[in-house]
């Protein structure tokens, strides 16, 4: 099962089947996000946020259209991204978890949401969380050997560890990696598909893998 979180974002950077409402639910919105999902006619199953951005007539609106609705304090140390996926994970069923908008705008909400995977619960389950938006999607490993399938266009590869990553191999693509060590925090590796797979493994750490595509021109 899949969950969506629209955290809101620039709707230039929303992936053109989000634009166009045809994505599945269920659905959790985020603030802002909220109030987008109830604008392309989506019905949120939570709507959660310090919603301190919108107007008293939004916050209606948001409210009026989810099924619940949970609001919290401005004054707080997670971003509204974690709250949504605290809820998500207490009250949810899912084997994926797909969030919109997170990467957008604000390089500050990026890098908090690249690297909020360590606090509890996430740090138990982040490999089924996945960061989307127009050009992007970043996905999070532990240790292992995984086969990865080009989404969308998305040609270009990027490794960033999130920890100190050992043995890191990428066979078969464009740039050849083998056993590649990287020294947290000052390595990351770009890449390219040769085709439209690609297979990759290390032996130790936490490595962030984004899947990009060139700006339409």
């Amino acid at each position: 099962m899949i969950l969506n979180i629209l955290v809101g974002g620039p709707k230039e950077q929303w992936p053109d089947e989000l634009v166009a409402g045809n994505i599945q639910g269920p659905w959790i919105g985020v603030d802002r996000g909220a109030l987008r999902l109830v604008q392309l006619g989506i019905t949120p199953e939570l709507s959660i946020g310090d919603f301190d951005s919108m107007t008293e007539s939004e916050f209606k609106l948001v409210t009026q259209h989810s099924r619940h609705t949970k609001t919290a304090n401005p004054e707080k140390d997670d971003t509204d991204t974690e709250l949504a996926l605290r809820e998500a994970i207490a009250n949810f069923k899912f084997d994926t978890v797909m969030i919109y908008g997170a990467t957008g705008g604000r390089i500050d909400h990026l890098l908090a949401n690249l690297f909020f995977i360590f606090r509890e619960p996430f740090n138990t389950m982040f490999e089924k969380i996945c960061l989307v938006d127009k050009q992007n999607s970043i996905r999070f490993f532990k240790p292992g050997s995984y086969h990865l399938v080009k989404e969308d266009g998305k040609k270009y590869l990027a490794f960033i560890p999130l920890t100190q990553v050992t043995h890191l191999s990428l066979m078969d693509e464009k740039y050849t990696l083998n056993k590649i060590d990287f020294v947290y925090p000052v390595s990351l590796a770009s890449n390219e598909f040769v085709g439209d797979t690609g297979e990759f493994s290390f032996k130790s750490g936490v490595v962030a893998v984004i899947q990009s595509r060139d700006d339409e021109k």
